[in-house]
């Protein structure tokens, strides 16, 4: 936050003296004419180390109350407490309406003795006339408007990032020195939907009025009160919680609670060389640390282990329950993987003929997601096994046929060596190698992934297509029908016209089109439905919280009913669905039909799975874990990592596929289970991530529900059609490229110049150089691309080792494109 800090000093010296003057009676307006401040402002000594500060109608900017050593903090509240007014889930919509009913309010109140104050004047002293008069040149006299009004002082809060600084938008703190009054008072509103005030103040949700006397005690100004309520105010999780409370009660404990959360802030010593092992920390990367074995994985034990019981706890015991969103979330999480286990486990079916089948991978599924669910330092993230997974499975069929081995025992046997690899990684700190991976970088493989399921969609479509509606069967110009009855006399009715077809081979009836055509249909169909609802949450209509929960079953409702629609509305047309062989499930790979030299040669596939399981999972554990995201439970990624190599031993020796954290899986898990903050700027609509629910019920439920869904095979889940998994991949990328910056900036592309967004590199960064970066991060991706889908079978193997190439492309190749300053400001997490 320094550097921040330090570009807001410059802003502020090149405006000079005479500007920090005439901003001294720089007001807020209210209703549609507010202007409040230009963006480029500057913090002054008092700034806070956390990055927020509180900044006032004068522009000046006012320190954070420090709840540890300024007993005036208590004292402030204590005395709100006694006699609080709180109006809450307030109606009216204009600032005016507000304001006079929260000066109603408080001369109503029964604590309140101010025999010698008006407060219909004191909404007058609420505002103050600016521009209200203007000099008609030519008849040299006065021109009046008072039509604008504007607030005389207030405070608001204001955060500075590594990206540039951000108002505070929801909350405003007014304030107004009366000279009549006799004590201070403080009155709060919470309206019932965010109002629109103007710029800055786009979606202000609460209000906060405070009255003191003229001549009060430096330490009893309404400044000082302000300040203390600003500084309560400006915790973003703590609005979301405020939201929450139902009564007047509630709400103050909600204050109490958060003055003990500040203190006890202040209080906590800071742990020397606590983040040493993480990979996220700043600290630079030594050799020395790959040597102290097991340190990482102590550290994120000691770590997590204090949290391991509120992972049960949360949302469930207490009073800020979230069942209903618990239970939406365990659905969707359901649906979202089961179905690409079923598709997975179809194509597995396909390359290894039998081997790892459908069965054997909703199985695998079940059992190493309740392991990692339990035992996993990061439990937002899902274990899948993925399409690369899938890929290099097939590899190893078709290297098994070459050479004539034994699939089950070579698949084991690479298992084996991928998990030694990947277990000896966790003990000797090998995520700390995640320091090297940019943003840029780790966006680049998401998109990538993203890409693969969608290609994955088409291929599937593609081949239904080519075999149902190209068939080479003869066409209607070749077709011999039988001879006699009313065929030959040209009286063709349809009863004789359908025994006509009915007589024709099965090659002809195939390639009837309407096969292919519904089942493009119902691929679009289920992406458009579950898109729709996905995005409903934005929408006016219906209640807030419908609208969340239709957003949050937005996939289980598209497949449920384009399912619905494709297996029994148009049961008549038969559709293609995956296969179901009645094979064992667990069977113990037979070691000994391979030799010394198998052995041995097993071991540099197992390194190049190591290397993609290693590569895929911290990337997905970082994404997971962004700052944007507000996890405060911690990272684990030695420990992840280690386990990730022990649910795979079961799963190499009992012939299930291998797993690793997924992705979107557990990018749209934290979504699933966030409490969002919508802000504008700049004319466009932001979300911000206010909390996140760290459970671990969600995950574990959901794979308790997939291993029981064994039992749904063949029927019902063979009513899923192959069509609606492909409409199920194509949401799932789709919704994945939320919040991914290089589509962003790719859409910058396509876009004129007006309505690019204001986001930080925008600002901070020359729009060619913009240009630069997404062109080279674009290469990136073909090559990724390129290599990760091309058809040759060996040339699939080596794509771990490109995607390692990406490291020293970014942090030693485009620097010598693209200044580093500019390429770490377009790297930087935008909050």
């Amino acid at each position: 936050m320094d550097t921040s800090f330090k570009k807001w000093r410059e802003v502020e010296q090149e405006e000079g003296s005479e500007c920090r003057e005439e901003g001294q009676d720089l007001p807020i307006a209210c209703g549609e004419d507010i202007h409040l401040y230009d963006n480029q402002i500057s913090p002054g000594p008092d700034a806070d180390d956390s990055g927020c500060v509180l900044l006032n109608t004068s522009r000046r900017y006012v320190k954070l109350m420090n709840f540890e050593e300024e007993v005036r903090a208590h004292r402030d509240l204590d005395g709100f407490l006694a006699r609080a007014s709180i109006l809450l889930d307030e109606t009216a919509a204009s600032l005016d309406d507000v304001l006079k009913r929260m000066l109603h309010h408080v001369g109503e109140d029964s604590h309140v003795s101010e025999p010698g104050c008006n407060f219909e004047e004191v909404m007058s002293m609420l505002f103050t006339d600016a521009g209200a008069q203007e000099v008609n040149e030519k008849s040299q006299s006065f021109v009046f408007f008072d039509d604008v009004h504007l607030l005389s002082e207030t405070i608001q809060g204001v955060t500075a990032t590594a990206t540039g600084v951000q108002y505070q938008q929801s909350w405003l703190c007014i304030l107004c020195n009366v000279k009549h009054l006799q004590r201070r008072h403080v009155c709060i509103s919470r309206l019932e939907r965010p109002q629109n005030w103007g710029e800055n103040c786009c979606e202000v949700r609460y209000v906060i009025l405070i009255l003191a006397p003229s001549k009060m005690k430096s330490t009893k100004t309404a400044m000082e009160l302000g300040r203390t309520f600003g500084t309560l105010f400006s915790d973003i999780s703590f609005r979301q919680k405020l939201l929450e409370t139902k009564t007047q009660e509630e709400f103050k404990e909600a204050l109490v609670f958060q003055r003990h959360q500040l203190t006890a802030a202040n209080q906590q010593p800071i742990a020397l060389g606590k983040k040493e092992t993480v990979p996220r920390s700043h600290k630079p990367l030594k050799c020395k640390d790959f040597f102290k074995a097991g340190r990482g994985i102590y550290e994120d034990l000691r770590r997590r282990l204090p949290f391991y019981p509120s992972d049960f706890t949360d949302g469930i015991v207490g009073s800020n329950k979230t069942l209903l969103k618990y239970m939406t979330t365990a659905i969707f999480l359901y649906i979202a993987i089961l179905l690409p286990a079923i598709a997975f486990g179809s194509l597995n079916d396909e390359s290894t003929r039998g081997e790892i089948d459908v069965r054997k991978t909703i199985i695998g599924q079940s059992i190493g997601g309740v392991v990692y669910s339990l035992f996993a330092g990061s439990p937002l993230v899902i274990p899948l096994t993925t399409a690369p997974l899938a890929i290099f499975i097939s590899v190893i069929r078709g290297i098994c046929d070459d050479y004539n081995l034994d699939f089950p025992a070579f698949y084991a046997c690479i298992g084996l060596w991928n998990c030694l690899f990947l277990i000896l990684g966790g003990i000797f700190n090998v995520s700390l190698l995640m320091k090297l991976f940019k943003r840029s970088t780790e966006e680049v493989i998401a998109l990538f992934i993203s890409i693969a399921f969608v290609v994955d969609a088409v291929k599937g479509t593609v081949k239904i297509f080519q075999r149902y509606y190209h068939s080479t069967a003869p066409d209607n110009r070749s077709i011999e029908f039988p001879q006699g009855g009313d065929l030959q006399g040209g009286n063709r009715t349809e009863v004789m016209v359908g025994s006509a077809f009915n007589a024709l081979p099965e090659s002809f009836i195939q390639c009837t089109r309407e096969r292919p055509v519904l089942c493009l249909l119902l691929m679009l169909g289920t992406l458009w439905m579950g898109y729709t609802l996905y995005q409903f949450k934005r929408s006016p209509f219906l209640h807030a919280k419908v609208r969340e929960v239709l957003s949050d079953c937005a996939l289980p409702i598209s497949v449920l009913l384009f399912s619905f629609i494709g297996s029994y509305i148009f049961s008549d047309i038969k559709l293609p669905v995956f296969r179901v062989r009645d094979r064992p499930i667990f069977i113990v790979a037979p070691f000994e039909r391979l030799s010394a030299m198998n052995v041995i040669s097993a071991m540099g596939l197992g390194f190049l799975l190591a290397l993609l399981i290693f590569i895929d999972q911290n990337i997905v554990v970082s994404l997971t874990n962004a700052p944007e995201n507000r996890l405060l439970k911690g990272t684990a990624y030695h420990w992840d990592l280690m386990l990730s190599g022990l649910i795979n031993i079961l799963m190499s020796v009992l012939g299930l596929p291998w797993m690793h954290a997924a992705f979107p899986h557990s990018t749209l898990h934290v979504r699933q289970l966030a409490f969002v903050e919508q802000r504008v700027e700049g004319g466009h609509l932001y979300e911000t991530i206010v909390q996140v629910k760290e459970t671990r019920l969600t995950s574990l439920a959901a794979n308790i529900f997939i291993g029981v869904s064994v039992l749904l095979l063949p029927v019902p889940l063979q009513w899923i059609p192959k069509p609606v998994l492909y409409g199920l991949f194509l949401y799932i990328a789709l919704t994945s490229i939320d919040g991914n910056q290089m589509c962003d900036r790719m859409a910058l592309l396509l876009k004129e110049q007006t309505s690019y967004p204001p986001t930080h590199y925008i600002r901070k960064v020359p729009q060619r150089k913009i240009h630069y970066f997404t062109f080279l991060q674009m290469m990136q991706l073909l090559v990724l691309c390129t290599f990760g889908m091309y058809p040759i079978p060996y040339m699939k193997m080596i794509f771990p080792l490109v995607m390692i190439l990406l490291i020293p492309m970014r942090n030693n190749v485009l620097p010598h494109i693209i200044e580093a300053k500019y390429l770490d400001i377009m790297d930087a997490q935008h909050m």
